[in-house]
């Protein structure tokens, strides 16, 4: 894309914008090279990355650059063989090496919703890590090398520093033997040796070798003969030790040359994820969104600002007037008139400048918005007359649009200010008609122009395919409100703007003469025009305020609906609640009344096990029930029955809304049926006025005998089985006990092995119940040898248990004393 409308739409500043967000050199020459991309592909990509980043922020989880110098001299060196790098250039590429690690290890942890990020740094060797840290353990933050770079300059160090301290104490002894002749009591260094001020007038006193004198020429600085050896020793050992520095910086620099490729990219990946942030930045300071870009043909702004404008306004504590168009391929251009400083040039500006943030990889200061995939951004705005090129105001807007005109490439976005202007008004008007629907026709290019000329808002209004529009112009405070009205053409109201500006009155009067009356006629016309739209959006907006009430009215009985379904809920779980508490009391009521040990303990658990069940059984109907309300949510329809507690007389009938079909069968006491209503099968109890009273597990219901489907009619002769005798037994007291019917032989041994004492425990005691029920009378159990706990557990068991008559080790045959034998009560 041509730069033609860079300057007037102020890209610069925008780039300026970016630059702002960046946090490393690099970053910044990026945002400084932010240009338009021809790339749809890599536009949605650059988009996505930023969508990603501002994310990746919101979490508290994206990455940062601090203290980062461009590497771009440090590669260079690296790149050249034997070349060495400085302690500070090392420190600077481990540290760019390090906290380009350290961002791809946040973004790992995101790549599953980053997975552009992701691809920036997916390729990063982790070899860099190892790098990094053999230069930092190496070399101090300061840029010095650290005593413990290698063993040899540790021993080096150390002997500078012990040498050091003799010399010094040597010269402090000198110094104070001929303290007459010393200027100061201090040991000073000259030329890298040490040396002790001594007056000059006493220069004779203290034999040796004179490196200066102080500034006033009273104080010689003499290196004492009995130190020039010391001080040539520590000489030598400071050249060993810069040998020794050498040499660990020579190693260190062939190590990261050998990294290369893996700084080169980390230098990339941070330079990426710098300028990719500064977006980010951007995004989030003008609370941007991203924009749709695509290949069609349609330019869409809702809500759009202005970002330059906007951050102007901010130092003032201003509001930005956001603008709202759309232009399409069947209405491709837009003619903005209205009055003089009343937005129309800002309109111009924001449509252009988003369209290039947009190409450009940027999201935009909008609540949404769309833009074809632009080639060119083509701009007239602003008086270009110059006196040193010989153009006028006229001249220089048709050489601008001469020049647009040739680079125009489609898809393409025209922006004309004051299109036709500095001429004469009806050539004016003319020649500006007439470049605006050449772009339109020829260009295919999507055109906004503002203009005061009635011939452009006259082609607007007699071209289907092309908008009028207008900037909103207050006539009771005569100042401009700079809102975008689509669908309307505008005053110029250039009258009003000039008695706003104090012109004098007789001046506003003697111009209003001289306007014609058709004129006249048109701006009362266009105002008229301007308040039945106003009129018109007025009405609207109440009908979506009307419309916005109705729909929370409804909302709201929707709330209503579902608190009273709640409530019910809670009521039908308060009622179940009651229902199963009371069963419960009831149950236990009637196991006290069993006088039989083992029978009461076998009714105990049944009646647990049917409670288990009734819940289970409750909660499934709630389900059921809950499921229905919520997708009818109406009030449920009948067919259930109320739950009879035992000893109760309740009159309670079953709903009738659910009508049975099933023909009435010949159903008898003693019946099992099944119950259409709970979907759950029981026995007939007794018959009474066309009801029966079902017995469901340990609950009686009573139902219409219409409801119930026969399965199964009552034996004929009565089972006087123990069993059967205390089914019936538990019948009469209200409870029923259901006993296993096996059709194989009752078993007689049980085995407990690898069981712990308490399930061992359980097993015997519920294989005693059904042994004695069963009438078995010998019957073996087998718990092995082990620690003996499981025979002394049971035997215990054994002994106190009223089924049991005796019990005895097994016979050597029989298991010995792993098994232990049992004869029950006859």
């Amino acid at each position: 894309m041509n730069d033609q409308a860079f300057g007037v739409l102020e890209y610069g500043g925008l780039r300026e914008l970016v630059r702002r967000g960046a946090q490393t050199p690099m970053g910044r020459a990026r945002a400084d090279e932010l240009a338009p991309i021809s790339d749809l592909d890599v536009v949605r990509r650059a988009l996505q990355a930023i969508t990603e980043c501002v994310e990746m922020r919101r979490r508290g989880a994206a990455w940062s650059f601090s203290e980062l110098a461009d590497p771009s001299d440090a590669l260079a060196r690296l790149r050249i063989e034997g070349a060495m790098l400085e302690p500070s250039a090392l420190l600077e590429v481990a540290r760019l090496c390090q906290q380009s690690v350290g961002a791809r290890d946040a973004i790992h942890a995101e790549r599953e919703a980053a997975t552009i990020l992701w691809e920036v740094v997916a390729n990063l060797p982790r070899t860099l890590t190892a790098a990094v840290s053999r230069i930092t353990s190496k070399i101090l933050p300061s840029g010095e090398l650290d005593d413990r770079a290698s063993p040899e300059l540790a021993r080096i160090r150390a002997e500078i520093v012990r040498l050091r301290s003799s010399i010094t104490r040597s010269l402090e002894n000198l110094m104070r033997r001929s303290e007459e002749a010393i200027q100061d009591q201090l040991v000073t260094v000259r030329h890298d040796r040490f040396v002790i001020p001594v007056r000059n007038d006493h220069r004779g006193r203290v034999h040796g070798v004179a490196h200066g004198f102080s500034s006033s020429g009273a104080t010689v600085f003499v290196e004492p003969l009995e130190t020039i050896e010391s001080n040539n020793e520590l000489q030598a050992l400071r050249e060993t030790e810069e040998r020794e520095v050498a040499r660990i910086l020579a190693t260190l620099t062939e190590e990261l040359r050998r990294e290369l490729p893996a700084v080169a990219h980390a230098a990339e990946v941070v330079t990426e994820l710098d300028f990719i942030g500064a977006k980010a930045a951007l995004s989030v300071a003008f609370r941007c969104v991203a924009p749709e870009v695509d290949e069609g043909g349609t330019l869409e702004l809702v809500e759009a600002r202005h970002p330059l404008l906007e951050e102007n306004l901010r130092a003032t504590n201003g509001a930005v007037v956001p603008v709202s168009f759309t232009l399409d391929a069947e209405r491709a251009v837009m003619i903005i008139s209205g009055a003089n400083a009343g937005g129309k040039t800002v309109v111009l500006k924001t449509a252009g400048l988003l369209s290039l943030m947009a190409v450009s990889g940027l999201h935009v200061p909008a609540q949404s918005a769309r833009f074809p995939l632009y080639k060119s951004v083509l701009a007239d705005i602003g008086d270009r007359q110059s006196l040193a090129a010989n153009l006028s105001t006229f001249t220089a807007h048709i050489a601008n649009i001469r020049s647009m005109i040739e680079l125009c490439d489609q898809p393409a976005l025209v922006l004309l200010d004051e299109a036709g202007t500095g001429t004469d008004p009806e050539e004016g008007s003319a020649l500006g008609v007439a470049v605006v629907d050449h772009f339109r026709r020829q260009c295919g290019a999507h055109v906004i122009a503002t203009t005061h000329y009635s011939g452009l808002k006259m082609y607007a209004a007699n071209d289907e395919g092309v908008l009028n529009a207008s900037v909103e112009f207050d006539e009771k405070t005569l100042q401009p409100t700079y809102r975008l009205l689509v669908g309307v053409a505008g005053a110029s109201s250039g009258l009003e703007i000039a008695r706003r500006f104090r012109i004098p009155e007789e001046i506003i009067r003697a111009a209003t003469e001289r306007v014609g009356e058709s004129a006249l006629a048109a701006a009362d016309y266009l105002k008229r025009i301007k308040r039945e739209s106003e009129a018109a959006e007025n009405l609207r907006r109440a009908l979506e305020e009307e419309r916005t009430a109705v729909a929370e009215k409804y909302s709201s009985l929707d709330v209503q609906a579902a608190r009273r379904e709640r409530e019910r809920e809670q009521q039908f779980d308060r009622e179940l609640r009651a229902a199963i508490t009371d069963f419960e009391r009831r149950s236990q009521e009637m196991v006290a009344q069993i006088e039989d040990r083992a029978v009461r303990a076998r009714v105990e658990r049944e009646a647990e096990r049917r409670a288990a069940e009734l819940r289970r059984e409750a909660q499934q109907r709630a389900a059921q029930v809950k499921a229905a309300s919520a997708t009818s949510r109406a009030e449920p329809r009948g067919g259930g029955v109320r739950v009879i507690h035992h000893g109760e007389r309740a009159e309670a009938r079953p709903s009738t809304d659910q009508a049975a079909t099933a023909p009435t069968r010949e159903i008898r006491a003693g019946d099992r049926v099944h119950l259409r209503s709970l979907g759950s099968t029981g026995i007939v109890e007794r018959l009474n006025n066309g009801e029966a009273e079902v017995m469901v597990g340990s609950l009686r219901f009573r139902e219409k005998i219409a409801n119930l489907e026969l399965l199964e009619r009552a034996p004929e002769k009565q089972d006087n089985s123990r069993g059967a005798k205390l089914q019936r037994m538990a019948n009469q007291r209200g409870t029923e006990v259901r006993l296993r019917q096996s059709s194989e032989e009752p078993q007689a041994e049980l085995k407990v092995i690898g069981q712990t004492t308490d399930e061992a425990a359980d097993a015997v005691d519920k294989f005693l119940d059904e042994a004695y029920l069963q009438g078995v009378t010998h019957i073996r159990i087998i718990h092995g040898h082990g620690t003996g706990a499981l025979r002394r557990v049971i035997a215990e068991l054994l002994r106190h248990h009223p089924h049991v008559a005796r019990f005895d080790p097994a016979p050597q045959d029989q298991g010995g004393a792993g098994a232990t034998v049992v004869e029950l009560k006859q």
